[in-house]
């Protein structure tokens, strides 16, 4: 019985926008690429252009020999975790690519295996080169096609010279991600916790005190753009497997809207939920420092002060996040999710991964809608990768 590799990916330039896809069917014995397959499909999302590229490489490697078995290798997550099972399906756009591309071969006969982005140059030229066609008006033409000897040369490159295409804000992020650092290779993956600050409310540009004892703002107009540009990222690296979300309105609301574009369920954990500012609650610092200035004072001090009228200190928020933080940790232990919270938990989180003092929260800029990462190994060390990153709102 013969072996395919499959190798697909799609693009789309505005998400949704121009969009296409590449697939690549390579001899599992000798590597040789017996066909390759492009088209430029139109406007199109992120994901249906990755769905159609796996389609495409199925239908291919059926025409070869539909007795074969097929290794499908690709850097969408999203698409090889629902292809494998392992998520559903939600997206009414993929779910009959979907169920489309597990009809071309009999079940069992094709696997799904993630692989990073700098190992998919083939199938992601190919995509390229579709989408540039379809950019002049035409259709990708396997004879103008140079996807193939770019990827060859490619391999043959020193590994440790990174890839000018690659090089964008979007795959630091992803890369950040996706590193493993320093930690031993038998110690396992980590825990990854994506850290999402929630998008704009009304009181975010004001600089209101917002807590969890406020008013409970939903997001603004912004604060929903934001939250689409945030789902945006994450669906094109595919690799959040799960969405964890603060108790609050304005979380709820974010994670709900990246959870929409993954095709995952939203799961709420309380103890993500943002300090209790007490009476500070909608002020500006200005306002608290007139009406409260000793308070005010002695907060920014100590750690252990709550703010006036019963707020929570951020020693308090510490405690409660240190436990959240160990209950996640044991529930996702190896695998990457995404939590969406609030300035106080994803700096306090910060804070303790690297075991810097409390005065360290008054020293971190955490923007509306920025994405921190932090993971967590077996051994109890934990690893800070990003901070404040807010290229995907540029």
């Amino acid at each position: 019985m013969r072996e395919f590799i499959v190798e697909a990916d799609g693009g789309s330039r505005g998400n949704p926008g121009p969009a296409g896809y590449g697939a690549v069917v390579s001899d599992a014995a000798t590597g040789e690429t017996l066909r390759e397959a492009a088209e430029y499909i139109g406007v199109a999302t992120n994901n249906v252009a990755e769905y159609r590229g796996l389609l495409a490489g199925l239908r291919a490697a059926h025409e070869l020999d539909p007795a074969a078995t097929v290794h499908v290798r690709m850097d969408s997550k999203l698409v090889i975790e629902q292809m494998s099972g392992r998520w559903k399906i939600k997206h009414p756009d993929m779910k009959p690519l979907a169920a489309e591309s597990a009809r071309v071969f009999p079940p069992g006969r094709v696997t799904y295996e993630w692989m990073p982005r700098e190992q998919n140059k083939h199938a992601d030229r190919l995509a390229n080169e579709a989408m540039d066609a379809g950019a002049r008006g035409e259709q990708w033409s396997e004879a103008a096609s140079t996807a193939e000897l770019d990827a060859a040369l490619d391999a043959k490159a020193d590994p440790d010279e990174p890839d000018a295409s690659a090089q964008d804000a979007d795959t630091r992020a992803a890369k950040a991600v996706a590193t493993p650092g320093w930690a031993p290779a038998d110690m396992g993956a980590p825990a990854t916790f994506v850290l999402l600050r929630h998008g704009e409310t009304p009181l975010t540009p004001q600089k209101r005190f917002s807590g969890s004892g406020g008013t409970d703002p939903s997001l603004s107009d912004v604060g929903r753009e934001q939250a689409e540009r945030a789902a945006a990222l994450l669906a094109r690296r595919g690799t959040i497997q799960a969405v964890v979300s603060s108790p609050l309105a304005r979380t709820r609301e974010t994670a709900g809207i990246v959870a929409d574009r993954l095709g995952l369920d939203v799961s709420i954990e309380d103890g993500l939920r943002e300090t209790d500012f007490g009476d500070w609650e909608g002020l500006t610092f200005a306002e608290v420092r007139e009406r409260h200035p000793d308070d005010l004072n002695a907060w920014l001090a100590s750690p252990d002060v709550e703010p006036t009228g019963g707020g929570e200190s951020f020693a308090a928020t510490g405690t409660r996040l240190a436990a959240t933080r160990d209950k996640l940790v044991a529930a996702y232990a190896g695998r990457t999710v995404l939590l969406v919270t609030h300035v106080t938990p994803i700096k306090t989180l910060v804070r303790l991964a690297l075991g810097a003092p409390p005065e360290s929260l008054f020293r971190m800029e955490l923007s509306a809608a920025s994405l921190s990462v932090v993971a967590y190994y077996a051994d109890g060390n934990a690893s800070v990768r990003l901070l404040n990153d807010t290229s995907h709102l540029r």
